[in-house]
């Protein structure tokens, strides 16, 4: 029966990819502040990660990214993409985003535990075009809220995304189970959304609910 959902959730989303919204043309890619972030260590040390709990931090992690037109040859997008990666293993995580690095840049990196080796893989400007009716209960952290976790239950078990890859190619993709929930983690925080906000609405469904 869940085959046959997913097969049907596939088939509704295979109407062709789509331009994405996000996308800021004529524009630089980074501001002269990014640009001096990301060149002020080397391409191999981990950056900074930005804390909710620290008031500046939470400015930018509560701050929408912007999207941009991937070349392949920016070298500072490279650079980029390169110390986030440095970043997320150092760390041990799953998966990061851009802003959590201080970058309001639509960039994640997602291990894919759903492919063989696992490998880590980045994304510029995902977006989650489909989500599925199917839900999954998911104990999730974050790298920029220490010390704690907690279990989400509205996470689609899967997604259909569209993203362009390191060469600037448009791609779309579905994806199942706990890396489609990786990736709506990591969306979030493009939109300035932490997984704690998720455990809000659910309290507070269950609130309302007892009320009712």
């Amino acid at each position: 029966m869940q085959k046959l959902l997913i097969f049907g959730f596939l088939i509704t989303t295979l109407v062709g990819c789509g331009s994405l919204s996000q996308i800021q043309s004529g524009q630089s890619v980074f501001s002269k502040d990014e640009q001096e972030l990301i060149l002020s260590g080397q391409l191999s040390e981990p950056m900074r990660i930005l804390q909710i709990n620290q008031p500046s931090d939470s400015l930018i992690l509560r701050t929408q990214s912007l999207g941009f037109k991937v070349q392949a040859d920016d070298m500072v997008l490279n650079y980029l993409a390169d110390r986030m990666l440095v970043t997320l293993q150092n760390s041990k995580g799953v998966g990061i985003a851009a802003p959590q690095v201080g970058v309001l840049k639509r960039i994640i990196w997602v291990q894919r535990l759903d492919l063989e080796n696992e490998p880590f893989e980045v994304y510029y400007n995902p977006e989650i075009k489909k989500y599925s009716d199917m839900k999954q209960d998911v104990r999730e952290g974050c790298l920029s809220i220490p010390d704690y976790r907690g279990t989400t239950q509205d996470r689609a078990y899967a997604i259909f995304i569209e993203y362009d890859d390191r060469k600037g190619r448009h791609k779309c993709e579905m994806v199942e189970a706990f890396t489609a929930a990786i990736f709506q983690h990591e969306i979030d925080h493009l939109n300035g959304i932490m997984f704690i906000d998720h455990l809000i609405k659910e309290r507070d469904a269950s609130i309302q609910h007892k009320i009712d």
